[in-house]
């Protein structure tokens, strides 16, 4: 019998199927169809989720490759469910972006594919067969930039795919010399040897260096980075929203899931290292930002810096636990799991924003725009509520995670934290240096006849910036879906 989680997982697969089968002008139609069902899946998932219970649930164990021990192994905890939840309401997000003019038929069947390798990815808890999600998402998103991408595309995908390849090599290889010592790829059994040292000498840090050299591409953390903002940039809409809001969370969910439970000891030794690298992310990303003239680059940057905020208080945590008290570790590991989620919806939200701006002038310079209040007043109230939750204004979704980030770091390094602060500082800079270039001042000539919201775009809009103040006013809702987990979590820390 097929257990909920491998339905959750193979509905998009059918989806893609689906779309080739149905006519092609129905094939967005399809494509949401498709995810609403799987939709529905995560959320009876959600609701029959035990919020008290420790440890995996759900879990669905088969035979698969007994010859090197590798099962069909998936369930969710508090931070896998999260991270379903988070794609379920990404990818149909992105379907409602700007349509794609051609070829539409394939473009929707392949991000159906890489929905199908996110679901895998988050639920697997078997290294072979979370590998092989891990893997699968990189095709279809190397597909989706380079035939439907804009200019330089051809340069951007060959880089995004070798980025990510090299580095997904380094930590194949990685795993394959742990497992020969160890003998298991399960990650629970994994974790328990990490307390203890998986290996030992120069191959416990080459072992190290290439899992960490793979999720850090992944995330990005600089200085491996380079290639996010020329894919984000060239990328159609509805893809650049999927790469920030869910394809980057799977670097951050390795760095929780696998490296630091499995090399505790190096990460203790490496550790002011590792958080220099966070605070850069924090820091050099919106000063980046700040000299953008793209807004597709600009988000993308800003990205790379509000992902660093979760990696400032994992690295935080795995290099010090002694320092922190159990209030600050909840704090912190709470802090990044709705930082996860919060910038998943508010970074999407801007890539929609940027897209819909783009679709009425056909460009998306900075300098492109102006005095936009006068012409477009509801596009630009929503935009700004999207860009204040992104800064962490008190009373939306961005404000949870980040103050919780710091008031858990702060208590374990507080130098590197306070550097880190800078981050918050310049990205209000260009929040506001990009609201006064667009939306104030006299209305540009060539955006006189640019039509406010349409009635679609509300429908879009209006829900993802209500689940902004719904989070940001009582975020219990979110907490008791992933309570346990931290707690579980940090004594794995301590």
């Amino acid at each position: 019998m097929v257990g909920v989680i491998t339905a959750i997982i193979f509905i998009p697969l059918l989806g893609a199927l689906a779309v080739f089968v149905w006519p092609q002008r129905n094939c967005r139609v399809i494509a949401l169809i498709f995810n609403a069902i799987s939709a529905a899946c995560a959320v009876g998932l959600w609701r029959k989720f035990d919020a008290t219970a420790t440890g995996l649930q759900f879990v669905e164990r088969h035979a698969w490759m007994p010859a090197i021990n590798a099962e069909y192994l998936v369930g969710v905890d508090g931070l896998s469910l999260l991270l379903v939840l988070l794609t379920s309401l990404i990818i149909p997000f992105a379907f409602l972006a700007r349509p794609v003019p051609d070829g539409g038929r394939g473009f929707y069947a392949t991000m159906l594919v890489m929905q199908f390798a996110l679901y895998g990815t988050f639920t697997a808890q078997n290294f072979v067969l979370w590998f092989l999600f891990y893997e699968m998402s990189l095709i279809p998103a190397f597909l989706l930039i380079k035939i439907w991408g804009g200019e330089n595309r051809d340069r951007a995908a060959t880089k995004f795919f070798l980025y990510t390849f090299l580095g997904s090599v380094a930590m194949l290889l990685s795993f394959l010399g742990i497992y020969f010592v160890n003998g298991t790829f399960d990650f629970a059994a994994l974790a328990d040897l990490g307390k203890y040292g998986l290996l030992s000498g120069k191959v416990a840090w080459l072992a190290f260096a290439g899992i960490f050299i793979g999720l850090a591409v992944k995330v990005p953390l600089f200085p491996f980075h380079t290639w996010l903002p020329d894919a984000y940039q060239t990328a159609p809409t509805g893809v650049s929203m999927v790469l920030t809001g869910v394809l980057s969370k799977m670097g951050v969910y390795g760095f929780v899931r696998l490296l630091l439970p499995l090399f505790p000891n190096e990460i203790k030794i490496i550790g002011p290292w590792l958080l220099a690298l966070a605070v850069c992310s924090i820091v050099f990303a919106p000063l980046a930002a700040w000299a953008q003239r793209d807004l597709k680059r600009m988000v993308a940057y800003l990205s790379i810096n509000h992902l660093g905020y979760c990696m400032l208080a994992l690295f935080a945590l795995a290099a010090s636990p002694a320092a922190a008290a159990n209030i600050d570790t909840h704090a912190a590991l709470s802090g990044v799991f709705m930082q996860i989620f919060n910038h998943g919806i508010t970074a999407a939200a801007l890539f929609y924003f940027v897209g819909l701006l783009e679709q009425r002038r056909g460009a998306r310079g900075i300098g492109d725009f102006g005095g936009l209040m006068q012409q477009t007043p509801l596009l630009c109230g929503w935009m700004s509520v999207a860009m204040f939750s992104s800064l962490g204004l008190p009373g939306l979704n961005g404000v949870i995670g980040e103050f919780l980030i710091f008031k858990g770091a702060f208590a374990i390094t507080a130098w590197f934290t306070a550097i880190a602060v800078l981050g918050l500082l310049v990205t209000a800079i260009v929040f506001v240096r990009v609201m006064q270039s667009l939306f104030s001042g006299p209305l540009a000539e060539s955006c006189g006849a640019f039509p406010d919201l349409l009635q679609g775009e509300k429908f879009v809009v209006v829900p993802v910036i209500l689940l902004m103040f719904a989070i940001g006013i009582a975020p219990q809702f979110m907490f008791n879906i992933f309570n346990t987990t931290v707690v579980h979590m940090a004594r794995l820390f301590g």
